[in-house]
């Protein structure tokens, strides 16, 4: 990465100055080469500049402190967590404060009565699920970077991941937030009951605002009982449009699986390259179905019997923990298979109804011979929640701008299906175009009237969104 400059100007002394008055040495980074590792996150083709500092707060007064100082002086605001997005919606502006909420990491309370949990933002997903876990409880959201990845940031992207098809995504465990808004004030949200409809939801508001509103400082989540381990089933097609079929018979019948998951045969090929895992390799799609049920082994069964109706040349449930997580594997190694095919990848995540999903799959492979480009595709089958995965060599400008036409592409097809150009990754600085065509001009307008009511300076996570 090339080093990105700071600049140094009568502005950025006095603003140095001022967040120094109010927050410890070592909490303010100005050094060009370090600020330059927070200037972006995972995202490609998306621009990112030169913050003028990077701070990283440990309390809720810290960050109140930060926000008045940007307020008073008119500077940009760009909140971040781990920066594992890949969307741009992390990504720095030229001269910004980037606040980094990484050290905001304490888990302030868990209550097995109330079934909630208090955290900072700065918590990392994985470590939360195992606090919980000690006490029966489970957290449900798990996005494909939980090790690594922070409740902030998922409450800022409203992330999903493999479990999203039996229960949901981040938006659904946000009960309550604490919130300091553009101009410092603390604003707390929402509720710690079981129930609560007292007002606007101004909570929802706020998750998948990408740090456009205000900053989350706390937070109270909501848990579930910890379920029984789960069982998976692996189940091998001749072609996509037959295991989407599968995905389409197992939803209609009412099962609900905790995970359902489909790779073609581009991604399972991948896999078997990187790691010889030793896949057929005329399996075109391969299905995978989990159930944490009482009976796991029914539910299997069950749908094991719908995937042999649908087309499936090969059915294998695991009898064991073990085994399911040997068959997930295949899953899990999808992203860093397909990386390994050029170099670069360009990750879609188009969601479509159920029942749209195998001309989407269908769609993609055309756009793939189109652009004469490897596309594989990994899928949150059960709702319908895709990620294409455009693989290029980013120092060839033509497969670049290739990469980056059938990415467009990819997005208008999920469009038409009347599906949506982001079920989890956010929109940021990637599909801002794409968001404009999806909400309409009317549907744009709004938003921007509520983004103006919390930020009417405009100096939070600008040029985000729209």
């Amino acid at each position: 990465m090339s080093r990105i400059e700071a600049p140094r100007d009568e502005l950025t002394g006095n603003l140095l100055d001022r967040l120094r008055s109010g927050l410890p040495a070592e909490a303010v980074l100005t050094d060009p080469d370090v600020t330059a590792s927070y200037a972006h996150d995972m995202a490609s083709f998306c621009d990112a500049g030169a913050p003028a500092a990077v701070v990283l707060p440990r309390t809720v007064e810290q960050v109140q402190h930060v926000m008045r100082t940007a307020t008073e002086l008119r500077v940009p605001v760009v909140p971040q967590g781990a920066r594992t997005g890949l969307s741009g919606a992390a990504n720095a502006t030229d001269g910004c404060i980037v606040l980094s909420l990484t050290k905001m990491d304490r888990i302030l309370e868990i209550s097995p009565v109330d079934r909630i949990a208090v955290v900072e933002p700065g918590v990392i997903n994985a470590v939360l699920s195992r606090a919980v876990g000690e006490h029966g409880l489970y957290y449900p959201p798990d996005p494909s970077s939980w090790e690594m990845c922070t409740i902030g940031g998922n409450i800022g992207t409203a992330s999903g991941g493999l479990c999203c098809v039996k229960y949901g995504v981040t938006a659904e465990y946000v009960l309550g937030l604490d919130v300091v808004l553009a101009d410092g004030r603390l604003m707390s949200t929402g509720r710690r009951t079981a129930k609560g409809v007292a007002g606007y939801d101004l909570t929802r508001l706020f998750v998948g605002s990408e740090g456009s509103l205000g900053i989350v400082v706390r937070a109270v989540l909501g848990l579930r009982p910890r379920p029984p381990q789960q069982l998976v089933l692996a189940a091998e097609f001749a072609s996509t449009e037959a295991a989407c079929d599968a995905v389409c018979r197992i939803m209609e019948r009412g099962h609900a699986p905790s995970l359902l998951e489909l790779m073609d045969h581009t991604t399972v090929k991948a896999v078997n390259d990187l790691a010889h895992m030793g896949l057929p390799e005329s399996t075109q799609a391969l299905l995978l179905a989990a159930f944490d049920t009482p009976d796991p082994a029914a539910d299997l069964a069950a749908v094991g019997t719908l995937c042999e109706a649908a087309g499936a040349t090969q059915v294998v449930p695991a009898d064991d923990a073990a085994e399911s997580e040997l068959l997930l594997q295949a899953r899990r190694l999808s992203l860093t298979a397909l990386e390994a095919v050029k170099g670069t990848t360009m990750i879609d995540d188009v969601c479509v109804p159920r029942s749209r999903l195998g001309e989407l799959f269908e769609g993609i492979g055309s756009i793939a011979a189109k652009f004469r480009l490897t596309i594989g595709v990994c899928a949150h089958a059960g709702d319908g929640n895709t990620h294409p995965t455009v693989c290029f060599d980013a120092a060839d400008p033509d497969e670049s701008r290739r990469a980056r036409e059938s990415f467009d592409e990819i997005m208008s097809l999920g469009l038409e299906l009347g599906g949506t150009i982001t079920g989890e990754h956010g929109v940021g600085v990637l599909k801002k175009e794409w968001l404009a065509r999806e909400l309409g001009p009317v549907g744009v307008e709004m938003q921007r009237a509520v983004k103006a009511v919390f930020d009417p300076l405009g100096i939070l996570n600008p040029g985000k969104l729209f």
